[in-house]
């Protein structure tokens, strides 16, 4: 599609400047787009969330536009030479639908998988959803976001019965006494949250970040604990032993609001100081030092990031951080409680309507008969025909080529080359599919190893919902055209759907898609069903739950939990948990801990933020500690090969104090080092062990 899509905004038409949200992380900044060949990013002082404010990435984000590297046709394989060769759309449509068709037919329909992503508006992931269950009948459908919030999703499900990253606007932690930032670096992920952090200390709170290397986000903090990868569970076990010993529990909250709570109290009886220091690296006057404090603070928020979630028992970890907020008395409660800074720009949104395996719209259990039955009706299908739960993210592409795995799969919005676990693995399971389909903007890592390859509308080319870390659904609008021969994924989705036979209704119109998602939702822990294009225009974003009501519209839920938890009780839960250490101890043969995250000028695989000429390309390094670099004789900017089991990976080293001695750290921005990472999964969340594995380095 090369028009204006009934839900643009006027000003796209006009060359007014459109106001419209940044397409990178969960913050979801607003910003103005101005021009109509060249876009110009300015400031929207107005919206809440960053008052105007824009990191690096935000600034330079009309650099995605217009980039020679743009696919504009969509791309087949030869098969006599192995090459992309540029077709026409019916020719490729036709040609996926019916090697789809054949797939189905000879395998069975979860001989076809469908992998989403976590930056896909709300739009496109339901009707993704909706396509893999009722065009494809398939059970195979999941999501990069597995590999993203899936352990806080997890924990905050069975804590508090619902999932939404934070119940209450990021703006309340400005209010907060003590913020606790578990495995956060949000000065450089989010830059523009950063100014709650001032805020919050010019007024006399107190910030903590933990965390195994001292980041820019550290640099703000007023205490700062560095405990060794994979022991942040082993840390909130030693403050909440603390808080009980030194009767620091609020009671009444307890007694009240919560149930479990003598079962977890017995569990952290062993986690004295001094057995904590042990086994994370903090000493026990830091560990005394962070309980004294918490318990001396009339307001607590704990949030948690990726840091503590990527892991093996990255549930866990979360749980026991709730516990730890639960037993102040602070869940539900004014300027406190507990939440997790979600990643994706649609981190939220993306794993609330049906592209996640054990997900319906409206954040529904698939194996709920009456979500099924309801969904069902809203589609005009029987309830019967729904498959149930599929396969995780990494489950799914582990099984791909296999006699009892998907045989095709069709990819959207996601680098799964570079962003995967293990990812050589990945890339010989994606290279045994009789059919892999890669929607994209560019030829990505993934896109380049595909069969067939359809270029897709970006960011500014659509409108579209999305939902931020703290449940306010806003609106993306178009300020441009898309080039000629782009097509947005909703009309890739309704033109498979058509040829495949299926009778079911796909729009291709945004604002019409939204509304269905509402229908589809109406109901369920996530149920937007009173959210309209116009409200989230006119309130600048609505929060969810917000059912549709008769009369006097439903105000949006801003905050959660203030009166009761979405627990059959109305009572949060706590849970148990036991530090059992990471999945992959280091050893002789692998001596250092490896961790992986972002920095400041990249985003996700890098897939868009490489090709933005002012963001900086640096490539992967290594980082480490002075007192590592010593031992192998390695000097800042020489090359090293770090190895893990599952690979190796060559690039210079990046000397530092600010690391553990015994870590090192890779950002994951470029193909590399998710070929050195653990595949090994949460038992709850199917999360994979990116944040820690054992590794070695040599001087290259």
């Amino acid at each position: 599609m090369t028009g204006t899509p009934r839900g643009a905004s006027p000003g796209a038409a006009a060359g007014t400047a459109v106001e419209t949200h940044c397409p990178y992380c969960s913050l979801q900044c607003g910003m103005r787009l101005a021009g109509r060949r060249t876009l110009e990013v300015r400031p929207w002082e107005e919206f809440a969330v960053n008052e105007g404010g824009l990191c690096r990435k935000g600034w330079t984000a009309a650099g995605l536009t217009g980039h020679r590297e743009r696919l504009t046709t969509p791309l087949v394989r030869d098969r006599a030479t192995g090459e992309l060769r540029p077709v026409g759309w019916e020719a490729a449509l036709d040609l996926v639908a019916e090697r789809l068709g054949t797939i189905r037919d000879t395998h069975g329909n979860d001989a076809v998988g469908v992998f989403g992503g976590g930056g896909l508006t709300n739009e496109k992931a339901y009707l993704l959803g909706k396509f893999a269950r009722v065009a494809l009948g398939t059970s195979q459908v999941d999501y990069n976001g597995r590999w993203c919030m899936s352990s806080a999703a997890s924990a905050a499900n069975r804590a508090f019965g619902v999932d939404r990253g934070l119940p209450f606007p990021l703006a309340d932690v400005e209010q907060t006494d003590v913020l606790v930032l578990v495995g956060s670096n949000l000065a450089e992920t989010m830059p523009p949250a950063a100014r709650h952090l001032d805020r919050l200390r010019a007024r006399g709170g107190r910030v903590v970040v933990i965390d195994p290397r001292r980041t820019p986000t550290a640099d703000r903090a007023d205490v700062f604990l560095q405990p060794v990868p994979g022991t942040d569970l082993a840390l909130a076990l030693g403050v909440l032993h603390l808080l009980v010993a030194g009767g620091h529990v609020a009671e009444e909250y307890v007694d009240s609001r919560t149930s479990g709570f003598e079962a977890v109290r017995d569990s952290v009886a062993s986690w004295w100081p001094e057995r904590t220091e042990r086994v994370t690296g903090v000493a026990a006057t830091e560990v005394r030092a962070l309980a004294d404090l918490l318990a001396g603070a009339p307001k607590v928020t704990v949030l948690t990031a990726r840091g503590a979630e990527q892991h093996a028992q990255g549930s866990d970890t979360v749980l026991a951080w709730i516990n730890v907020a639960l037993a102040l008395g602070m869940c539900g409660e004014p300027h406190a409680g507990y939440g997790c800074l979600t990643g994706q720009g649609n981190g939220q949104g993306g794993r609330e309507h049906g592209q996640k395996a054990d997900q319906l719209p409206g954040y529904r259990s698939i194996t709920d008969p009456a979500a099924r039955a309801h969904v069902a009706g809203v589609w005009g299908v029987d309830p019967d025909s729904l498959p149930g739960a599929g396969r995780s993210a990494y489950e799914l592409l582990d099984a791909l080529g296999t006699p009892t795995g998907p045989r095709a799969l069709l990819v959207h919005g996601s680098n799964i080359a570079v962003s995967a676990p293990n990812a050589s693995h990945v890339v010989d399971r994606l290279a045994a599919l009789d059919l892999l389909v890669v929607c994209d903007l560019v030829l990505s890592e993934t896109a380049a190893l595909a069969d067939v390859v359809l270029p897709v509308t970006q960011w500014s080319e659509e409108t579209g919902t999305m939902t931020n870390l703290e449940g306010r659904v806003v609106l993306r609008r178009q300020a441009r055209s898309a080039p000629e021969g782009v097509r947005s994924d909703l009309d890739v989705l309704a033109g498979l759907a058509e040829r495949l036979g299926c009778t079911a209704a796909f729009p291709t119109d945004p604002e019409e898609a939204f509304a269905e998602l509402g229908r589809a939702s109406a109901g369920g822990p996530a149920d937007y069903s009173g959210i309209t294009y116009d409200r989230i225009t006119a309130e600048q974003g609505v929060f969810w739950p917000c059912p549709a009501t008769p009369g006097e519209a439903h105000p949006g839920t801003p905050r959660m939990f203030t009166d009761r938890f979405a627990t059959p009780d109305g009572r949060a839960r706590f849970l148990a948990v036991e530090h059992r250490g990471t999945a992959e101890p280091v050893d002789a043969g692998f001596p250092v801990h490896l961790t992986t995250g972002r920095v400041l000028g990249q985003y996700q695989s890098g897939a868009q933020t490489r090709r933005v000429r002012d963001l900086p390309d640096t490539g992967p390094f290594v980082e480490m500690h002075p007192m590592l670099a010593a031992r192998l004789g390695v000097a800042d900017g020489l090359p090293v090969t770090l190895s893990t089991r599952r690979g190796e990976l060559r690039a210079p080293a990046r000397v530092v104090a600010t690391i553990r001695p015994d870590t090192v750290f890779v950002p994951f921005h470029w193909l590399g080092v998710n070929r050195l990472t653990n595949d090994a999964l949460d038992p709850a969340s199917r999360m994979p062990e990116f944040k820690v594995c054992a590794a070695s380095v040599v001087a290259a």
